[in-house]
């Protein structure tokens, strides 16, 4: 396969959610399987590619798939089944290597520039981490294979289900060309409708736009794109990463303009947030406010507080206060959550105040 300091395989489970249920019920196979809350405000958790076929989408209102794919068969999620099988599979990743950085309980980046297996060929050892887990669990993955994060992930998703593909170091820039810009991971729709009005749809043509002309445009973003343009990426594999921040949301049955009810709310993702907080011993410095309006338009907010604290009641008067800067109470609310960010070690804090 050539030579190269590095490769990454990004490891991602084919409809995973859906995949379970049908391992859990073999009845279920070859059907239009989604899994999803089966409340009135429910979303799409996962779907078979069945109902893919129907154009049924993770996230989706449940409302709306249910309209795209009339037979098809949804189910409760089960989390605690699901992270059950995703510990199995994590287990079996880690007898080929322990470089794993999960990024979800179905997702993961491998660094198999080396492996316990002493398999010489990053081909040959995605080939067999896939079949030891379909053997095992009798659950398909797709796998991408390159010299970055950025490229395996993009190679991951080109062939589902159960697809490899590889990219050599030397078919980078061929490989990118054709590919539409929306194909880089985390273009949004804004970014995309921007692009798309400067006429810019495919890689090949955002390799045009110099570095200075992106970041003009979209921020430290743009640097980003520069970089993905021509197949960039340094970002290592990290196998262990304290949470950045720490939140709960929730969806209320109905849309809600009643501010008391949602200070309710507030206060009890408050309790949970710190709860969370001491039993990871961990203090933050900011608050942080999310709400959904019922069109969907999302806004948020945040505070930094001068002190790292822990407690329930400091972020509860901090999330009320950001929600006067918000048209709560105005508007209707489809969503609300809470939570903290700048988490810092409580022994680290303890440290600063003996100064």
């Amino acid at each position: 396969m050539g030579e190269a300091t590095r490769w990454i395989l990004h490891l991602d489970m084919d409809a995973f959610y859906a995949s379970v249920e049908m391992l859990d019920n073999p009845a279920l196979r070859g059907k239009p399987v989604i899994v999803a809350g089966l409340t009135a405000r429910g979303v799409v958790c996962a779907a078979s590619y069945e109902a893919r076929r129907f154009g049924v989408r993770a996230a989706m209102p449940t409302q709306q798939a249910r309209v795209l794919c009339r037979q098809g068969i949804f189910l409760r999620p089960r989390m605690e089944r699901y992270r059950d099988i995703s510990r199995r599979i994590f287990r079996i990743i880690h007898e080929f290597t322990d470089a794993v950085e999960p990024v979800s309980v179905d997702e993961c980046y491998l660094d198999i520039s080396d492996n316990k297996m002493g398999i010489a060929s990053p081909l040959a050892l995605a080939r067999a981490l896939k079949e030891r887990i379909r053997s095992k669990l009798a659950l398909s993955a797709s796998a991408g294979i390159a010299p970055n994060k950025f490229l395996a992930k993009i190679a991951s998703d080109l062939r589902k289900p159960d697809g490899l593909v590889v990219i050599e170091p030397g078919q980078v820039e061929a490989f990118l060309a054709d590919l539409s810009v929306e194909t880089i991971p985390g273009i949004g729709p804004v970014t995309q409708r921007k692009l798309h009005h400067l006429g810019i749809r495919r890689i090949a043509e955002l390799r045009r736009l110099a570095r200075d002309e992106l970041e003009r445009l979209f921020g430290k973003a743009g640097g980003r794109l520069h970089e993905y343009a021509r197949g960039i990426d340094e970002r290592p594999v990290v196998t262990h990463r304290a949470p950045k921040s720490l939140s709960r949301e929730m969806t209320f049955e109905r849309d809600t303009a009643d501010l008391e009810r949602i200070a309710e709310v507030l206060r009890e993702q408050s309790e949970s947030v710190a709860r969370r907080l001491a039993s990871r011993q961990l203090r933050a410095r900011a608050v942080e406010l999310k709400l959904k309006y019922d069109d969907f338009t999302e806004v948020s907010r945040s505070r930094r507080l001068d002190d790292a604290f822990d407690d329930a009641e400091t972020i509860y008067q901090t999330a009320l206060a950001l929600l006067e800067r918000t048209e709560a109470g105005r508007r209707p609310v489809r969503l609300v959550g809470a939570g903290v960010s700048e988490l810092v070690g409580r022994e680290d804090t303890e440290q600063l105040d003996l100064f």
